[in-house]
Order: structure tokens, then C-alpha cells, then sequence
């Protein structure tokens, strides 16, 4: 038995595999090479994850996929597999390599539909069954001679292709089934519409390629946003244009206004306005100065930026997006998988029930041989389960796809599906429902301006990092509020900070030590006590021992919280926060944003909580900073990180919120709904369609090319009804009633 730890992983990029039967006929051809424990395939996203022993070599691999009819243009190795975690790092970059794509090169990728070999093929077959019409109205004895060698063009690439499959474990592929119909059409005559049937079957292949590759577009042109240069600032502050990906985690780079950042960083020096729309959906720049991060692809607003680069090229953000994207995309939802089992029985059934419609009545009824074979040969092709299986993984992908565009990331169609079926979301507070840094609230005079209270404070805290020092310097900025300096500066442990300003010693610090130095009035102590009760921290100001002022500080709720919840709560979603901090201060962020609290919890109460819902029959949702919050986080029907891109947020959790909008909870929802609505749309479509033309056939409305329709048409309808998901939904937040 092999060892869990020992399997390697290679992810193989493979260019023309586009449909269902795409991924079944590569799965079972690597899942009979000896020491391949797994096989993963995205259509979606290109790609073929093999899992092995690490005895196979990559030939043995490739050669399987080759042998189908398909390129490997390039393969990387992922880290080692490791007990109770489904994805590893990866360890080596793309290897690229030319592959020879045979006949199969459905769906193009950067070229035109009629600069693959695929397209060359359909443009080949449409002239010979063009070229064989006119021959057979010019020569009627040589009509279906013409026909016949017409037909022969499409055919032969599809029957080896067919071959390929069988060989490889796949008897019942499309191909298979083409092939049948089309030569037995031909022993019972019916060779023109054999030919426009082989046509019409390249059509519907060409038009699936198109629709998948524009599906995979719409993830992989993230990429696009990172542009290829950077301005690297030397020792000597030199600064130079090199290759974006080339640069280290620790280079200073410039950032000019209107450029697009190469890298994630921390910005050293500089303030600027920051479009992130591109990466995370943000409908407005934000804000940004020293010490904050930037994503690679965003866009520097208005200021000159000097930025530390903190992730190379293969892991900055939006490598890490895509990479999460493509590996969610392999990994199957709960309908899928009862698809694909269904599907593994419902093909033979199809061929069992067209081989009796073509020899029981003749047999038994006395009916016509050619008749009923014909329609035998009809119900062949409708059988082909190409559109039912495709009609989950294709809405699938592109939500994800259209998610990860947004900044929403969700590990797969099992998470994307249980997210909408959740009737209860907990909420951390720091940091998940409120921004996780102090602001001043308020802003109190005894004695004194507020200006001046302000001017004071700030004056103490220069220089300081503490949260609370920040929101004070913060504030003094905001307002344009000359500090001044001071002397004799000093700290006073567990107290406060003092110094010595405009000739006046100042003290500012907590309440209790504030009363230390100067009295405070009954009307005064009401006024502190109000300002607690609201889950404020207060910092009283001392001028020359008498009580000058205070400053009220919290941790507020974010801009969107409120509405974010309140989407939920429309949604039929019960909400609740879940908080190690302190009862009152949790109350009151509780009580102005209406959400039912739980305070002064571990983070194993949080751990039981969620399991007492889940006991109660609910479906859970947790939604946190993904570090300690990690034990709910895992028990939780579905994780919800809130992150800014950290490795945290997009490692831990089932699912992460990249820009930490609360409403984005309430997206992640309405996506999962939007597309199980979708792949119940497409289920109804691929079923319909083949039941309307069984019945049609059998009872001779209906013939071969009808049914090559119900097949690739119907494939066709699917994967476009599924693109739809890629148009962003109505947002309430950033769009007017009238949008």
C-alpha cells in the first residue's frame, strides 16, 4: 500500500480538451499506467492532475494523453501530498514543451478557431460535402460515391480517435458511437446524410471548443493585469526598468502614478489612491500609505509609491488566485459526482435500447430492417451523455471563475454548492465585522477646544506604533492638525505617556491614572462611564494637573457590515457574532449593526458553539480571520476567511473573502444559489432535449442529423447558459435601484 506521504502530484496543462467525454477518456487512459494513485481532470481549466507513487516517469504519463489525440504543452510537479490537506505548494515552475495535437484540438486557446487543426478539419469535411452535392447533381450515378469518400474526410480522425479510447478503457465514447452510426447509416444506404451527420458532429465539437476556451479565458486573463516591467530601486537609489518576474521578496520598486503595481508589497514611503477593482472587485480606490499591502494588478492612483516586494512573481496574489481556482475547478461537487456515476450506466442503456429498436420489431413485428436500424443508429447518437455530464462542471467553473474575479475564492463545486444551502452564519468581530484597528469617536473638551485636546494628544504620541497612538495621529492628520514638538517625553508603564509641550507638562493616558494627577467632577465621571458602556477605550488628557479632555477610541463595525447582514438576514440567514472580547464592548458593536452575541469565548467555545447549531439541525457557516478562529473555522460546514490576500486567508478555510467586505458573505450565497439554479437549467436542457428526440426518432419524425443535434446542440446550449454566470450579479451596495 503506498504511503500517503510519498504521493507526488503532477499537473499537466493539455490543449484541446473541451467536453465531458474529453476528461472520461483521459482519466480512464491514466488510471491504467501502473503507480497512478488519482486523476484529476479540469475541462475548465485545461488541466490534468496525476497523483503517483513517484515510480512513474513523466512519459508514461504524457504518452497516454498524446495517444488520444490531445497536446501536453506543459506540466508542473505540486507538492507532496500530506494527510488532511488536498493541495501543496508548488515546487517547480511550468515546464513547456511542444505537443503534436493529432486531430484533436478542439477548443482554441490563443488562436482563431480556423487556425487549429480542429477547424481545419470541420472547413475540410463542409467543402467535401459541399463538393459531393454538386458532383451528385452534375453525376447522379456518382452521388453516393461522393458522399462516401465526403464522409470519409471527418470520419477516419474521429474512428482513430474512437480506437485511441476503446483501447484505453473508454468503449462508449462519443467517438465510438459516431463511428457506428455513421458506417451503419452507410450499409443501409444512407450515405448523404452519414456525410452532413460527421459534418455536423465536427460543427458541434468546434462550437464546444469555442465556448470552453472562452470559459478558461476568463480566468487565466487575470494574469493579464500584472504587467511585465518594474522600476527596481538599487542601493544607490538608482532606479531601473527590469522583467516583473524577476523580482526577489525584499527589492524596492517605484511605483509612478497611473502604473499598474508588478508586485505585492508594503509600501515604504508614498500616499495614493489605489484601484483594486481589478483584482478584488473594490467599486472605489482606497486610500493608501506607509506600512500598508498592495496587490500585484492593482493600480497606483495619484502619488509616486516606493514599495518593498513581498512575494515573488509565482506567488503573488493573483498567481495564488488562479492557482486556488484551477485546483477548486478539479475537484467535483456532490451533483457532479452523482452525475458521473449516473452517466457510467446511462450510456450502455442507451445502446442496449438502440440495439433493440433496430432488431426487435423487424425480428418480432415483421418492420423494415433499414427503417429501424436507421433509427437504431439515431438513438446511438442521441444517447451520447456529453451535455448532462458537462451541465454541472461548466457552471461550476465559471462561478468560480466569476467569483475569483470578484475576490471571492472558494475551494471547489462542493463548498461553492453547501454555501447556499447554509441557514446560519457566525462572525467573528475583530477584524471580520469590524476593520480590526482602533479610530477615535469622539473627542471631548473640559476646559479646553477639542482642537486642542486633539493637538495635545497627537503631540505625546508621535512617533508611537501602538493601535491606539495610530488612530490619535490618524485623526490629528484627517482634521490637518499642526502637532508640535515636545521634550522630556517619557512612558509611564501600564500608565500612560507624559511630556513636556508648549512649556506644559501633559499627561495622557488611562482614566485611573489620569485621577492620579488631577480631579475629576462627578458630571465628568458620568460622562468617561457613558463612553465605556458603548465599548469605547477612553484616554483622559492631563494639562498641568487639571483635566483638560478625552478621547474615545474603538474598533468600529466596517462600512458594509450592517448591509452585508442584513442581505444575509433577507436571505432567510440567522446571524451571529462570535467574539473573545468583552461583553460590553461586543454588545454594542452587536446592538448597532442588530446581530445576536456571544462574548468572552475561547476559541474552543467557539469550536462547541458551532457544533451545538449543527446538532440543532442547522447548516453553519463560520466566518473569521483564519488564525484563531481555526478550530470553528474546520468544524463549520463551510470556513469563510476574511483576508486581504494573506497566505492565511487563502490556505485555512473552505472559502476566502480577499477584500473582507461583510456583503461578499452574502455574494458567496447568492452565487452558489445562481448556479444550482444554472446546472437544474442545464440538467433540464440535456435531459429534454434527448427525451424529445427519442421519442421523435421511434416514432420516425426525426433521423441522424436531428439527433447529432440533440447531442452537440445541446452541449453547445449548456456550456453558453453556464458563461452566463460570468456577468457579475446586481449589487445592491454600489448599484442605484435603477441600474
Amino acid at each position: 500500500m503506498t504511503d500517503p506521504a510519498q504521493i507526488v502530484k503532477v499537473r499537466l496543462r493539455v490543449e484541446g480538451m473541451d467536453c465531458a467525454s474529453c476528461a472520461t477518456k483521459i482519466e480512464n487512459a491514466l488510471v491504467r499506467v501502473p503507480g497512478v494513485t488519482d486523476v484529476a481532470v479540469s475541462v475548465p481549466g485545461g488541466t490534468v492532475t496525476v497523483s503517483h507513487d513517484g515510480t512513474v516517469l513523466k512519459e508514461k504519463i504524457r504518452y497516454p494523453i498524446s495517444a488520444l489525440g490531445y497536446a501536453v504543452t506543459g506540466s508542473e510537479e505540486v507538492g507532496a501530498k500530506h494527510v488532511g490537506h488536498d493541495h501543496g505548494d508548488e515546487k517547480s515552475a511550468p515546464e513547456e514543451e511542444s505537443g503534436h495535437s493529432h486531430v484533436h484540438d478542439h477548443g482554441p486557446t490563443a488562436k482563431s478557431w480556423w487556425q487549429t487543426s480542429k477547424g481545419d478539419l470541420t472547413i475540410a469535411s463542409g467543402t467535401a460535402v459541399a463538393v459531393a452535392f454538386a458532383l451528385g447533381k452534375a453525376f447522379p450515378a456518382a452521388e453516393q460515391w461522393a458522399f462516401l469518400l465526403a464522409m470519409m474526410v471527418g470520419l477516419i480522425p474521429i474512428a482513430r480517435r474512437a480506437i485511441s479510447a476503446a483501447m484505453a478503457g473508454t468503449p462508449f465514447s462519443i467517438e465510438m458511437l459516431m463511428t457506428i452510426a455513421a458506417v451503419g447509416a452507410v450499409f443501409i444506404g444512407a450515405t448523404e446524410e452519414a456525410a452532413t451527420v460527421v459534418f455536423l458532429f465536427l460543427i458541434g465539437e468546434l462550437l464546444e471548443g469555442v465556448a470552453a476556451s472562452r470559459a478558461r479565458a476568463s480566468i487565466q486573463d487575470l494574469t493579464k493585469l500584472v504587467p511585465k516591467t518594474a522600476r527596481l530601486e538599487d542601493g544607490d537609489g538608482q532606479v531601473r526598468e527590469v522583467e516583473a518576474d524577476t523580482l526577489t521578496v525584499g527589492a524596492m520598486i517605484q511605483v509612478r502614478p497611473g502604473d499598474r503595481i508588478p508586485a505585492d508589497g508594503v509600501i515604504v514611503s508614498g500616499e495614493s489612491s489605489i484601484d483594486e477593482a481589478p483584482v478584488t472587485g473594490e467599486s472605489t480606490p482606497v486610500r493608501k500609505g506607509r506600512g500598508e499591502n498592495l496587490f500585484a494588478g492593482t493600480v497606483n492612483g495619484d502619488g509616486l509609491l516606493k514599495v518593498r516586494v513581498t512575494a515573488a512573481a509565482a506567488d503573488n496574489t493573483i498567481a495564488r488566485v488562479v492557482k486556488l481556482v484551477e485546483e477548486a475547478q478539479e475537484s467535483k461537487a456532490p451533483t457532479e459526482r452523482f452525475i458521473d456515476r449516473f452517466s457510467r450506466f446511462y450510456t450502455p442503456g442507451v445502446v442496449v435500447v438502440a440495439a433493440l429498436v433496430a432488431v426487435v420489431p423487424p425480428l418480432l413485428f415483421g418492420g423494415a430492417w433499414s427503417g429501424w436500424i436507421y433509427k437504431g443508429l439515431a438513438i446511438l447518437l442521441i444517447g451520447c451523455p456529453c451535455a448532462l455530464v458537462i451541465s454541472t462542471p461548466a457552471a461550476i467553473a465559471a462561478s468560480l471563475s466569476a467569483g475569483a474575479r470578484r475576490g471571492l475564492l472558494l475551494k471547489g463545486g462542493a463548498v461553492l454548492e453547501q454555501i447556499g444551502k447554509i441557514t446560519v452564519a457566525c462572525f467573528d468581530k475583530t477584524g471580520t465585522l469590524t476593520a480590526g484597528k482602533p479610530q477615535v469617536t469622539d473627542i471631548i473638551g473640559f476646559g479646553r477646544s477639542e482642537e486642542d485636546v486633539l493637538r495635545f494628544a497627537a503631540a505625546l504620541e508621535s512617533g508611537s506604533s501602538h493601535p491606539l497612538a495610530t488612530a490619535i495621529l490618524s485623526r490629528a492628520a484627517e482634521q490637518q492638525i499642526w502637532v508640535p514638538p515636545t521634550s522630556n517625553a517619557g512612558a509611564i508603564g501600564g500608565k500612560g505617556v507624559q511630556a513636556t509641550v508648549e512649556g506644559i507638562k501633559v499627561f495622557l493616558g488611562s482614566p485611573k491614572a489620569a485621577a492620579e494627577l488631577a480631579a475629576v467632577t462627578p458630571d465628568q465621571d458620568t460622562r468617561i462611564a457613558a463612553l465605556n458602556d458603548e465599548g469605547k477605550t477612553v484616554a483622559l488628557l492631563v494639562l498641568d494637573d487639571r483635566l483638560a479632555g478625552a478621547i474615545a477610541m474603538r474598533d468600529e463595525a466596517r462600512p458594509d457590515a450592517k448591509q452585508g447582514l442584513k442581505l444575509l438576514s433577507d436571505a432567510g440567514i440567522r446571524t451571529v457574532m462570535l467574539t473573545g472580547d468583552n461583553r460590553r464592548t461586543a454588545n454594542a458593536i452587536g446592538q448597532q449593526l442588530g446581530i445576536d452575541v456571544e462574548a468572552e469565548l475561547l476559541p474552543e467555545d467557539k469550536q462547541r458553539i458551532v457544533g451545538k447549531f449543527q446538532k440543532a439541525g442547522w447548516s453553519v457557516a463560520k466566518i473569521g480571520d483564519g488564525i484563531n478562529d481555526a478550530p470553528a473555522l474546520a468544524a463549520a460546514d463551510v470556513g469563510i476567511a476574511m483576508g486581504g490576500g494573506t497566505d492565511v486567508a487563502l490556505e485555512t478555510a473552505d472559502a476566502a473573502v480577499l477584500h473582507g467586505r461583510v456583503s461578499d458573505v452574502a455574494a458567496m450565497v447568492d452565487l452558489s444559489k445562481r448556479t444550482m439554479t444554472n446546472i437544474r437549467q442545464n440538467i433540464t436542457v440535456a435531459l429534454g432535449l434527448k427525451a424529445i428526440f427519442l421519442v421523435t426518432t421511434v416514432v420516425g419524425m426525426t433521423g441522424l442529423w436531428p439527433a447529432i443535434l440533440a447531442d452537440t446542440g445541446a452541449t453547445v446550449l449548456v456550456t453558453l447558459n453556464a458563461l452566463r454566470l460570468l456577468r457579475p450579479p446586481y449589487n445592491p451596495l454600489t448599484e442605484g435601484p435603477g441600474h
